[in-house]
C-alpha cells in the first residue's frame, strides 16, 4: 500500500539547504503557535502541530535528513506518492508472516510515511503455539502475536496524564480486505519516553480459539518549543544578553506550574545551569518530579549603533579582563 510523500521542508517553510539553526528557529515559530500545550485553539492546532514535529525529528538529524534528502530528490523523479524502487519497507506496514496481514495505526501522532521511512520500527513477535484447556499444547490453538508501535506524547500530558483514541487497521494485501479496530488508550502521569504502553488483547488475533496477543505503544515525546526533555528533568535555554550575563538580571521562565522568576546571578557564563527543584516532569516514584534547569545562552548583537560601538571600544579599553589568559 504507497503512502503519501511528506515535504518537511514546505512543513517548516525553509529551504532545502536550510542550516541547524534554521530548523531550529523554524520549528520554535510554528511550535509556539501550534503546539497543543500552548495554543489557544488546541483541536485546530493538533493535527498541524503533527506535522510540524515530524518536520523536526527528521530534519533536525542528520542521519534521517540525509536519507530523506535522498528519498525526496528519488520521489520528486518518480513524481508520484510511490515509496522508491528497492527502498526498505519497515515502520507502520508490517507484516504476519503466517497470515501475510499489514497493520496500520491513526492516532499515535505519526504519519504512516514517517513510520515507515523514519520510525524505529515495530516488532512484531509470535507465539510458537498455543494450549488447549488442559495446559497442553493444542493441535490449532495458537495465540496471537504481540503488536508494538510508536504513541507521540506532549510533555503537557506526560505531566498530567490522558486518553487518547487510537485505531489499528488490518489489511490483508492477498486479499485487499481490511478491519478497523478503534479504542481507548490512558496515557498515565509520569509515562516516560521509552515507556512501554501495555493494551492487552488489541494484537494479532489467537487460532482456534486461543487469545489475541497485546498491543505495546512505546512513548515517544513530541518536541517542546521551550523545554528539553532528559529523563524526568526539563531544560529551558534562556538568551541573556552580554551585559545581563556580566551583571545578573531577572528573568521569567515557563513551567508547566506557570511562569516564575529567576534570578540570574552577575557574571553567568555561557551554558550555567541554574536549578529549579521539583518544576520537572513526574518521575514516577512516590509522587516525586524531576527537576527544571534554566542553561544560560549569551547572544552577541548582531548590529550596533556608532553609540554601542563607541562604548564597547571604552569598555575594551578599559577592561583588563582576557579569556585567554585566565587559569
Amino acid at each position: 500500500m504507497p503512502v503519501e510523500f511528506k515535504d518537511y521542508y514546505a512543513t517548516l517553510g525553509i529551504a532545502r539547504d536550510a542550516t541547524d539553526d534554521d530548523i531550529k528557529k523554524a520549528f520554535r515559530k510554528l511550535a509556539r503557535q501550534y503546539h497543543p500545550d500552548v495554543a489557544k485553539d488546541k483541536k485546530t492546532a493538533e493535527e498541524k502541530f503533527k506535522e510540524i514535529n515530524e518536520a523536526n525529528e527528521v530534519l533536525s538529524d542528520p542521519v534521517k535528513r540525509r536519507k530523506f534528502d535522498e528519498l525526496g530528490a528519488n520521489w520528486q523523479e518518480d513524481a508520484g506518492s510511490q515509496p522508491p524502487p528497492g527502498y526498505e519497507q519497515r515502520g507502520s506496514r508490517a507484516q504476519d508472516g503466517r497470515r501475510g496481514q499489514e497493520y496500520h495505526f491513526t492516532g499515535t501522532g505519526f504519519s504512516d510515511f514517517f513510520e515507515q521511512y523514519f520510525g524505529g520500527g515495530r516488532r512484531y513477535g509470535f507465539q510458537s503455539g498455543g494450549r488447549d484447556f488442559a495446559g497442553e499444547p493444542g493441535p490449532e490453538e495458537r495465540q496471537g502475536g504481540d503488536v508494538e508501535g510508536e504513541i507521540l506524547v506532549t510533555l503537557d500530558e506526560a505531566v498530567h496524564g490522558t486518553m487518547r483514541e487510537v485505531s489499528l487497521k488490518t489489511v490483508n494485501p492477498r486479499t485487499g480486505a481490511a478491519e478497523t479496530h478503534s479504542f481507548q488508550v490512558r496515557i498515565p502521569a509520569g509515562a516516560m519516553e521509552g515507556r512501554r504502553i501495555r493494551v492487552p488483547g488489541k494484537g494479532e488475533p489467537g487460532e482456534g480459539g486461543a487469545p489475541a496477543g497485546d498491543l505495546y505503544l512505546r512513548v515517544r515525546f513530541a518536541s517542546h518549543p521551550d523545554f528539553r526533555a532528559r529523563g524526568a528533568d526539563l531544560y529551558y535555554d534562556v538568551d541573556l544578553a552580554p551585559w545581563e550575563a556580566v551583571l545578573g538580571t531577572t528573568i521569567v521562565a515557563p513551567s508547566f506550574e506557570g511562569p516564575i522568576k529567576i534570578r540570574i546571578p552577575p557574571a553567568t557564563n555561557h551554558g550555567t545551569r541554574l536549578r529549579i527543584r521539583g518544576h520537572g516532569l513526574p518521575d514516577g516514584r512516590n509522587g516525586g518530579r524531576g527537576d527544571l534547569y534554566v542553561v544560560a545562552n549569551i547572544e552577541v548583537p548582531p548590529q550596533l549603533t556608532e553609540k554601542e560601538t563607541r562604548l564597547w571600544e571604552e569598555l575594551s579599553r578599559t577592561s583588563k579582563f582576557n579569556p585567554r589568559e585566565q587559569p
